[in-house]
């Protein structure tokens, strides 16, 4: 399998605490630059590490706590102005959480017709300018698919399919990808609150990402 990103390219991530993980601000240059502490790091160091001679530049713009309005406000100078070759867009936990962990707090809630809507002209505005387009779904380290909050994230989860499947874009599914774990940790052990992984959550991440552009772990 060929790697989808080509050499010399820039990879912008964005999205919420997941992505963020104590990334640097501003933002730096280089390889140097910090990436935080979790998945976005961990593709930079496989990618650095199996395809030296790519030299993939990555850069990570997630921000803590932000629903997919957030992304909207900030999408011209944490997208638009750096010019990413390739983009990966990973968000609507929030979306999803703040309607269960602050049920009266409707003006924070981001409904599913608004995520929707959001995210297509997200993508829309971007895309013609992007060799590539990855798409993660938002996700719950719950294995109980009957469970509210998973139920509602699932739902979630299916728009970003059907965005993906419309816009031709690179599909992970990144709650299918704890489910497989799942099936072997309790979910405390990978979150204590079901969302924020450790280490062992992030390589999940990292590799379902990695195995959606091409990655060959032979190589």
């Amino acid at each position: 399998m060929e790697l989808k990103l080509q050499p010399k390219s820039r990879l912008v991530m964005i999205g919420d605490s997941i992505t963020d993980t104590g990334r640097a601000r501003p933002i730096g240059e280089g390889r140097g630059e910090a990436l935080g502490k979790g998945y976005v790091s961990l593709v930079d160091s496989l990618l650095g590490t199996f395809y030296p001679s790519c030299d993939i530049r990555v850069t990570n713009v997630g921000t803590s706590g932000n629903t997919v309005r957030n992304l909207k406000e900030r999408w011209q100078t944490d997208v638009v102005d750096l010019k990413p070759d390739w983009l990966s867009i990973m968000i609507g936990i929030n979306d999803v959480w703040r309607q269960f962990d602050q049920p009266t707090y409707t003006e924070k809630h981001v409904y599913i017709a608004e995520y929707e809507q959001t995210l297509r002209e997200l993508v829309a505005e971007v895309q013609p300018t992007l060799k590539g387009l990855v798409l993660m779904t938002p996700f719950y380290i719950e294995p109980n698919r009957d469970d509210p909050m998973r139920a509602a994230m699932d739902r979630y989860g299916r728009v970003v399919e059907q965005i993906a499947s419309d816009t031709g874009a690179v599909f992970v599914d990144t709650q299918k990808a704890f489910d497989r774990v799942l099936e072997h940790f309790y979910p405390a052990t990978l979150a204590w609150d079901r969302v924020h992984p450790g280490m062992t959550g992030h390589m999940v991440l990292a590799r379902a990402f990695l195995d959606g552009i091409g990655f060959d772990w032979s190589n």
